[in-house]
């Protein structure tokens, strides 16, 4: 999780667990005013959430330390009250930024003129709600349930859009307001998943390779791949055009 606070020099080795003592020892020196009560107030407030013992002793991770360090900044440098800080923790466990009143997207969702070919890297992990994806991307609630129909974006579990759904959405609504339909943008995702299969297909038998690398080998395959058929249409594309408009 980022912060707005600096990383403190004394932080617990990642699988290790602390207990409140030990977490109050690390705080300390950076938020002096901090307290067990406060931790424990923290917890009761939903801020964070220490495992328990069977015999109930709280039991804190390296997350849940950075997590406390997020809460007692923004209270410290920012004067937020705790439902804000709240919220911006929800954001950022969904893969948002936080902002105040509200949580913006990843910069690297942020629309850009085009998709890059050679960018296929895992997409960031967000949870975008329905209203936050209207939000970024101007849609109206009519035109964002037409793209469900056809297919082109799709909620998943607990109702929350992912961020190819995010960029998918935002493309779609650049070429919505210059006169298309939802449903000439069908062909696109018939295309998209005509194309993906077939890279698939080609690199299969390297993914399903016994060494531990293979499935990193595939996937970076399956990347240049792509990105050579999206130049072969890029070029196609231009090609077109050029006999259309006779340029």
């Amino acid at each position: 999780m980022s912060s707005t606070a600096s990383t403190a020099t004394m932080s617990p080795e990642p699988g290790r667990s602390l207990s409140i003592g030990s977490v109050l020892s690390r705080l300390k020196t950076e938020f002096p005013d901090v307290s067990i009560s406060k931790i424990r107030y923290l917890e009761t407030e939903g801020l964070v959430t220490p495992h328990r013992t069977p015999s109930g002793y709280r039991q804190f991770t390296t997350e849940d330390v950075e997590r406390l360090r997020y809460v007692l900044a923004a209270q410290r440098d920012h004067y937020l009250p705790l439902k804000v800080i709240k919220d911006q923790l929800d954001a950022i466990d969904r893969g948002l930024e936080p902002a105040t009143p509200a949580a913006r997207l990843p910069r690297s969702l942020v629309m850009a003129d085009g998709p890059s070919p050679v960018d296929f890297a895992a997409s960031a992990e967000v949870r975008v709600t329905r209203g936050e994806l209207l939000a970024e991307t101007g849609l109206s609630m009519t035109s964002l349930a037409e793209l469900e129909q056809f297919g082109l974006v799709k909620a998943g579990p607990g109702g929350y859009f992912d961020a190819d759904s995010v960029l998918i959405a935002g493309t779609a609504a650049e070429l919505l307001a210059v006169g298309l339909e939802a449903r000439h943008l069908r062909s696109f995702r018939t295309a998209a998943d005509r194309e993906a299969t077939l890279i698939t297909q080609l690199v299969s038998a390297q993914a399903h390779q016994k060494d531990p690398d293979a499935k990193e080998r595939a996937g970076a395959e399956a990347a240049r791949l792509a990105g050579t058929v999206l130049r072969m249409h890029s070029h196609l594309v231009k090609a077109g055009l050029r006999r259309d408009l006779g340029r």
